[in-house]
C-alpha cells in the first residue's frame, strides 16, 4: 500500500512500487521462515543452498514484478503471482532442510499466515488513521509500517512461535491438518484479491481517501476477513499440534504406569522371597546358638544379612509395603534416609498399579534430588500419609540444590533432554486427578514440598 501522488505515475515509478510490494512480501515471509525453522535438520551445504535459493527468489521476484504490471489489476493475475511466489519459497525451504514434506508445509503455512496476519492488522490500523484525517508522508508511512512489523514479529514469537515450535520438533504427522490450512489460506488469498481489485476499481485511484463511507467499510471488511482467516489457520494448526502432543504424552504416561505395574509385580515376588529366606535364616541362627555352636564372625555376618528383614516397612497396605520396602533398600544403599509415616489402610480404595506409580514416582524423584547433595546430613526424605476431612493427604519433603523452576504448577526437569523427562510429576498429578484430587508442589529455602490430595470415595469423574 503506497501513499498516493497527485500527478499521474510514470512507468518507472509504477515498477518501483511493484518491486517494493513483491520484495517486501518475500522479506517478511522469510523472516518467519527463519523463526519457524529453528531446530530443524539442515541439509549439507546449507549456507550455499540458502544463498543460491535467495538469488533465485530475487530473480523470481523480478519476474513477478513484471507480471504485476500486466496482470496485477486482475483477480486471478494477483492470485497467480502470490501463489507462485509462495510455492517457489516452499521449494527453497525444502531444498535447505532435511525434513519431511509435512514439516516443510507446516512451517511455510504458519509463516505465510503469520506474515499476512501482521500485514492486514497494519492495514486495518492504517485505514483507520487515514479515515480520521492523518496525512502522512511516504517516509512516515514506511517508518510506522516497519516499526509495526517488528513489534508484530516479537509478539508472534512469544505468543505463538516459541510454544508451537516445541511441539513441532516432535515430528507429528497429520496431513489433513496441512490440507485444511492450505485450503483456508488459498480461500483467503483469492477472496482478498477479489476485495483488493474490486476496491481499486471502485475507488478509481483514490485508494487512501475514504470520503465515501462505503469505501472505508469495504476496505476494512476485507482486512478483517483476512485477519480472521489467518488467525483460524494459526489457531487450528497450533491447537491440533498441541492436542496431538498431549495425546502422545498421555500414551507415554499410560505406558509408564503399565511398566511400573510390571515392576511392582517383580518387586513383590522378590521381596516375598527375601522375607522367606531371611525368616528361615533367623531361625537357623537361633537354632545354632541354642545348640551351643557359635562362630563370632559367621554370627555377625548372618545378623547383618538378615537385617534386611527388619527393613520391611509395614503400613497396613501390602502394595505400599512392597513399594516402600524396595525404595528403602535403595535409599539405604545410597546413603539416603527414608522416613515414612504412612497409613496405608487409608489408600485401600486405590488400584495396585496406581499406588505403585504414585509412590514410586514420589520417592524416585526425591531420591534423585537428595542423592545429588554434597551434605550427607541433608539426604533425607520425609513421607507421610494421613486422612484429613474425608481426603487422603500424602505429603513429601526433601532438600534440593540449584534453581528449581515451575510451570503450570509443576517443577520442571533440570535434565538437558527435557522432551523425554519430567513425566514423573505429571504422572503423579494425573493419578491424583483420576481419584478426584490434585497435586501441588512448592520450593522454598532449599526444601521441596509435594502434596497429593485424594478422595477416599474412589475414582473421580
Amino acid at each position: 500500500m503506497t501513499v498516493p501522488v497527485s500527478a499521474a505515475p510514470t512507468f518507472p515509478y509504477v515498477m518501483e512500487n511493484y518491486a517494493i510490494i513483491i520484495y517486501e512480501f518475500l522479506l517478511e515471509l522469510y523472516v518467519f521462515y527463519v523463526l519457524f525453522s529453528q531446530g530443524l535438520t539442515r541439509k549439507k551445504y546449507f549456507a550455499a543452498r540458502v544463498a543460491v535459493g535467495l538469488a533465485a527468489m530475487l530473480v523470481a521476484g523480478y519476474g513477478a514484478m513484471t507480471l504485476y504490471h500486466f496482470i496485477g489489476s486482475t483477480v486471478w493475475g494477483r492470485v497467480l503471482i502470490y501463489f507462485a511466489l509462495f510455492a517457489l519459497s516452499v521449494v527453497h525451504f525444502r531444498l535447505c532442510f532435511d525434513e519431511s514434506l509435512w514439516m516443510t508445509l507446516f512451517c511455510c503455512d504458519m509463516a505465510y499466515a503469520s506474515q499476512n496476519l501482521i500485514y492486514k492488522l497494519f492495514l486495518t490500523l492504517w485505514c483507520f488513521l487515514l479515515d480520521v484525517g492523518f496525512s502522512p508522508r511516504e517516509w512516515q508511512y514506511k517508518l510506522i509500517y516497519y516499526a509495526f512489523y517488528a513489534v508484530g514479529v516479537v509478539v508472534m514469537y512469544f505468543l505463538l512461535i516459541r510454544r508451537t515450535r516445541r511441539y513441532m520438533l516432535r515430528r507429528r504427522r497429520d496431513y489433513r491438518t496441512i490440507v485444511v490450512s492450505l485450503v483456508i489460506i488459498a480461500v483467503t488469498v483469492i477472496l482478498c484479491s477479489v476485495e483488493d481489485v474490486t476496491f481499486a476499481q471502485l475507488s478509481a485511484g483514490r485508494e487512501n481517501l475514504f470520503d465515501d463511507p462505503l469505501l472505508y467499510v469495504i476496505r476494512q471488511a476485507g482486512n478483517l476477513f483476512s485477519i480472521v482467516c489467518c488467525m483460524i489457520v494459526l489457531a487450528y494448526l497450533s491447537g491440533l499440534l498441541e492436542k496431538d502432543d498431549l495425546r502422545e504424552e498421555l500414551k507415554y504416561l499410560q505406558y509408564n504406569a503399565a511398566q511400573m505395574k510390571q515392576q511392582y509385580e517383580i518387586s513383590r515376588d522378590t521381596i516375598e522371597q527375601i522375607n522367606i529366606k531371611c525368616h528361615d535364616m533367623r531361625h537357623k541362627v537361633r537354632g545354632m546358638l541354642a545348640g551351643g555352636t557359635s562362630d563370632g564372625a559367621l554370627e555377625q555376618e548372618l545378623r547383618e544379612a538378615i537385617n534386611i528383614y527388619d527393613a520391611n516397612i509395614r503400613t497396613g497396605n501390602k502394595t505400599i509395603d512392597v513399594i516402600l520396602t524396595e525404595k528403602s533398600l535403595y535409599c539405604e544403599k545410597h546413603g539416603i534416609k527414608l522416613s515414612c509415616m504412612v497409613d496405608g489402610e487409608k489408600l485401600s480404595f486405590m488400584r495396585e498399579d496406581d499406588l505403585y506409580c504414585l509412590f514410586g514416582n514420589i520417592v524416585d524423584n526425591a531420591a534423585e534430588a537428595v542423592g545429588a547433595l554434597a551434605d550427607v546430613d541433608k539426604r533425607v526424605i520425609n513421607l507421610t500419609c494421613k486422612l484429613r476431612g474425608g481426603m487422603a493427604v500424602i505429603e513429601e519433603e526433601n532438600y534440593y540444590e540449584g534453581d528449581l523452576k515451575f510451570k503450570d504448577g509443576l517443577p520442571q526437569t533440570t535434565k538437558k533432554d527435557k522432551m523425554y523427562h519430567g513425566f514423573g510429576v505429571r504422572s503423579i498429578r494425573m493419578i491424583a486427578r483420576l481419584y478426584g484430587g490434585d497435586m501441588t508442589a512448592s520450593a522454598d529455602g532449599g526444601v521441596f514440598r509435594l502434596r497429593v490430595i485424594l478422595s477416599t470415595d474412589g475414582r473421580g469423574s
